[in-house]
């Protein structure tokens, strides 16, 4: 049988566990990635490319990485998507380069490519 101190204690702690997991919850970050660019997970977005055309898209010290799939992709999409990137930072575009692909088999189809802002 319990004591009704018992009943009385159970209630507290567990409130008291339940503020203190919802205070560990998702916070909007602060952090800024280099140039000036805000960290977010919707950066993809900002290419300005069909979201199924992006795989990947990472901010660099010299500008931007972009791997995107060039047939889901309008014409002339590298150019679209480095200057929308690099005018994130209100910057320019200096150049565009074509990487190599290390590993094609990894993401078949899909191009690499280095944005450098100027």
């Amino acid at each position: 049988m319990r004591s009704a101190w018992h009943s009385r204690s159970v209630a507290p702690l567990s409130f008291a566990a339940m503020l203190a997991l919802t205070a560990c919850g998702g916070k909007p970050t602060d952090l800024v990635l280099p140039g000036g660019i805000p960290a977010r997970t919707d950066l993809h977005e900002a290419s300005s490319l069909p979201p199924d055309s992006v795989r990947t898209v990472a901010r660099r010290d010299y500008g931007w990485r972009l791997i995107y799939h060039p047939a889901r992709a309008p014409a002339s999409a590298d150019q679209g998507a480095a200057r929308a990137l690099c005018g994130l930072e209100s910057r320019r575009v200096a150049r565009i380069e074509h990487v190599p692909r290390i590993d094609p088999y990894a993401d078949p189809g899909a191009a690499m490519i280095d944005i450098y802002c100027a």
